[in-house]
């Protein structure tokens, strides 16, 4: 098992966490391997993945954009998913897992969220995908599906109250 955290934009997550006294002895049984995108660590399973990620909750707070943890090679879940299969005990992660999203990385820089359509590859996705270094396919549940992470243009709706309509 593996938990990749991905960092904000503008921060070294990697230089940042072992900074503090606080994440150095958080981490001090863990090897985290510095990424372009974050920090990637090796865990022993889920459940030390989320009692980690618990105990560095306001690095992640401040300083990372999401947490993944790796449920097979190349293949992330999102933090939500994760607790649902080890807390609930109701949610089977399928190979075939109906929700998912596809993230692009550029010079370790999240560019590109694309939401996948059931039973689909990531080939059937180059067109969305152009110009990316690194792809990974993220399961996430339900309800997370079209939160993408990636900043979307503010959108401003038309106020339509009788004294700013025109005529």
């Amino acid at each position: 098992m593996n938990v990749l955290l991905i960092q904000r934009e503008g921060i070294d997550l990697h230089h940042t966490l072992f900074e503090s006294e606080t994440s150095r002895l958080a981490l001090r049984f863990y090897h985290p391997k510095k990424k372009p995108c974050g920090v990637y660590i090796s865990v022993a399973s889920l459940g030390s993945a989320l009692s980690l990620v618990s105990e560095l909750r306001w690095y992640i707070r401040r300083y990372i954009r999401e947490v993944l943890f790796e449920v097979r090679t190349g293949v992330f879940c999102t933090h939500s998913l994760a607790q649902d299969v080890y807390y609930e005990r109701v949610t089977v992660l399928v190979p075939d897992w109906p929700f998912r999203r596809l993230y692009g990385f550029q010079n370790g820089r999240l560019i590109s969220a694309v939401v996948m359509t059931p039973k689909s590859t990531i080939v059937e996705y180059h067109q969305d995908i152009i110009g990316v270094d690194t792809m990974l396919e993220i399961w996430c549940t339900e309800e997370e599906l079209e939160e993408t992470g990636v900043a979307e243009p503010e959108i401003i709706e038309a106020d339509d109250s009788p004294e700013n309509t025109i005529g």
